[in-house]
């Protein structure tokens, strides 16, 4: 790519790659690309921007990221450096990359993510694992597992991915959330054990709920303090779901609607899975315990920062 991109407008003209002076110019491949798009997005304060660049250019080019150092002195046609230009200006401007290339990797496996939903983070693996910890520790054929606000859906599918046996619910107060879910459950191969329902939060009809209650319950709810929004990256505050990251003045709503509701959803010996925000663990142990019949506490996970980040119920049998 020996000419400057155009740029069409003021937002394209903070992004024209520079030229090269010299007398015999530079074409644009793979490699000068990524070294490039590094440098313009470490200016505009992304992170990690060495992934960021391959990820998009992946995407432009139609293949896996690991293929990219394959292909390094490729020179990318003018409709990929189109496509590429037009991502690299919304990545500086604080847009995920998640959305711009429309999936995101949760616990090895890739989910559709769209702006209408959360997008998945490391951290939420946690109550995964804890799920599938406690399907080992109760061996049965049959594992009934209900996520409450599950957004993209990666936490039932994964769990369902994961362990044959389980039949899911997952529900959402977002129809356009359980659209992104129930592609995301097509795509992984457990349409059939996963049902997708609206529900806010625990009003569920009478007859989904499994007799006796459900074996699993997990949820990622909305932990985000009103008061700590302006604090928020600017690519998290200005781009996913207010919704479903919100939760009233200290961030505790959700977990003071679930926890006088959930024991009878729950069967006896079942288990409560939730993932909790920064120094939240306390506030909802205290919440769930006082509960009416009250949860007993199995145990807290910290997430890789040392943060208690998953906390974990049983209904005493």
């Amino acid at each position: 790519m020996t000419d400057r991109p155009p740029a069409d407008s003021p937002r394209e003209a903070a992004f024209c790659m520079p030229e090269n002076h010299a007398p015999i110019q530079e074409e644009w491949t793979v490699g000068r690309l990524l070294t490039w798009t590094k440098g313009h997005l470490e200016t505009k304060g992304i992170d990690e921007p060495r992934l960021a660049a391959e990820l998009l250019l992946a995407h432009a080019l139609g293949c896996k990221r690991i293929e990219l150092y394959t292909r390094y002195n490729q020179v990318a046609t003018a409709e990929q450096r189109a496509a590429f230009r037009e991502m690299v200006i919304a990545a500086a401007e604080h847009k995920p990359i998640a959305y711009l290339i429309g999936h995101r990797e949760f616990y090895s496996l890739d989910f559709i993510v769209t702006p209408d939903v959360l997008i998945p983070r490391p951290e939420t693996e946690l109550l995964v694992e804890l799920a599938l910890a406690w399907c080992q520790e109760h061996p049965a054929d049959r594992f009934t597992l209900l996520d409450i606000g599950t957004g993209s859906g990666c936490i039932a599918i994964t769990i369902a991915k994961r362990q044959p046996g389980i039949a899911a619910m997952a529900t959402d107060i977002s129809p356009a959330a359980l659209a992104v879910a129930a592609r995301n459950g097509e795509r992984h191969g457990v349409a059939d054990r996963v049902r997708f329902l609206e529900a806010d939060l625990l009003s569920l009809p009478p007859d989904t709920v499994p007799p006796g209650g459900f074996d699993i319950i997990v949820s990622n709810p909305p932990y985000i303090a009103e008061r700590d929004r302006e604090a928020l990256p600017q690519n998290v505050r200005d781009y996913e779901p207010g919704q479903a990251l919100l939760a009233g003045e200290d961030g505790l709503d959700i977990y003071r609607r679930l926890s006088p509701e959930a024991a009878p959803f729950l069967r006896p010996g079942g288990t409560l899975i939730l993932e909790v925000g920064f120094d939240q663990a306390d506030a909802v142990e205290n919440l769930f315990a006082a509960s009416s019949p009250p949860l007993q506490l199995l145990g807290r996970s910290k997430d890789l920062n040392g943060i208690d980040r998953a906390i974990q119920f049983t209904l005493p049998a």
